[in-house]
C-alpha cells in the first residue's frame, strides 16, 4: 500500500494519542475570526489555513468581495484571526458560530440563511467521465491517516487540481479553497470546478454560488434544498461521483 502524500498542515491537522498503542486522529478546535478586533464569528474547525478560512467565510456571508489583509499571522495558540477591515456591508446582528458539522448554525432566521447572489453564467462544458473521476484527483493525505476529515478541491477546466484543503467541518475545507482563490486574484471562479469529499449541502453550494463557481461535484448525496438552490443559481451540480459514475442533478447543459 502506498503512503500518503505529505501533509499540507502538517503541524496541525492530527494528534498522537496513546491509548494502549498509537493513534492518529483529527484536531477540532475554536476558531475566533475577529474583524478590526472585534469579534464576529466562532467555528469548529482543524488548525492550519486559518487566514484563508476567515476570507472564505467572510466572502460566503457576503461580507467581503475581494481578499482582506489578514494579520499578523494568525494566532494558532490563541485560536484566533485577525482580518482588516472595512466589510463590504454591516453583519447582522445575530450570533455566528458554527459546529464542524453544521455551516448554517447559529443563523437567526430562515430568512439569514440565504445570502443572495447573482446567477452563475457560463463555465465550461465537461465530460462526464471527467466529473466522475475528481474525487479520485482530490489530495486527502490527513484523511488517509485519519479518517476523520472532510476535503474540498478546486480544480481548472481540464481537471487539474489547484489546490486542496482538509478539515473536520466540510464548510470549512471549502471556506479555506475559497479564500486561497481570493488571495490568487481567482474570484469569481468562472472556469473552474469545486470538489467535496462528502455529500452536498444547502451552505456549500451557496458558498459555490457565491465564489462564481459554475460546477460543483460531491462523493455523496445532495441535499434536497441544494439542488434547488444549485438550479435558482444556476450551478452544474453532481453527486455519487465514485466508481466511474456521476448523478447530475442541474446544469446538465455543462456537460458533454
Amino acid at each position: 500500500m502506498a503512503s500518503p502524500a505529505p501533509l499540507e498542515n502538517p503541524h496541525a491537522q492530527v494528534r498522537i494519542v496513546r491509548d494502549g498503542e498509537e493513534d492518529l486522529v483529527a484536531v477540532e478546535e475554536p476558531l475566533e475570526i475577529r474583524v478590526d478586533g472585534r469579534p464576529l464569528a466562532v467555528t469548529m474547525r482543524t488548525p492550519g489555513h486559518d487566514e484563508e478560512l476567515a476570507l472564505g467565510f467572510l466572502h460566503g456571508e457576503g461580507l467581503i468581495g475581494g481578499p482582506l489583509p489578514v494579520g499578523p499571522a494568525a494566532d494558532f495558540a490563541g485560536n484566533v484571526v485577525e482580518v482588516e477591515g472595512p466589510l463590504a456591508c454591516e453583519p447582522s446582528p445575530r450570533s455566528f458560530y458554527a459546529t464542524s458539522s453544521c455551516g448554517v448554525c447559529g443563523k437567526g432566521a430562515i430568512e439569514h440563511v440565504a445570502v443572495l447572489s447573482e446567477p452563475v453564467r457560463g463555465g465550461p462544458r465537461v465530460a462526464r467521465a471527467l466529473l466522475a473521476e475528481l474525487p479520485e484527483r482530490l489530495r486527502q493525505p490527513a484523511f488517509a491517516l485519519t479518517g476523520g476529515l472532510h476535503a474540498t478541491g478546486l480544480f481548472n477546466a481540464r481537471g487539474e487540481l489547484l489546490v486542496a484543503r482538509e478539515d473536520v467541518g466540510r464548510h470549512n475545507a471549502m471556506d479555506k479553497v475559497i479564500g486561497w482563490a481570493l488571495r490568487k486574484g481567482l474570484v469569481p471562479l468562472a472556469d473552474h470546478m469545486l470538489c467535496v469529499s462528502g455529500r452536498l449541502s444547502f451552505e456549500l453550494v451557496q458558498k459555490a454560488a457565491l465564489a462564481g463557481c459554475p460546477v460543483l461535484v460531491g462523493v455523496g448525496a445532495p441535499s434536497s434544498l441544494a439542488i434547488e438552490l444549485a438550479a435558482e443559481r444556476g450551478l452544474t451540480l453532481a453527486g455519487f461521483a465514485r466508481g466511474g459514475s456521476v448523478n447530475v442533478y442541474t446544469g446538465a447543459e455543462r456537460v458533454a
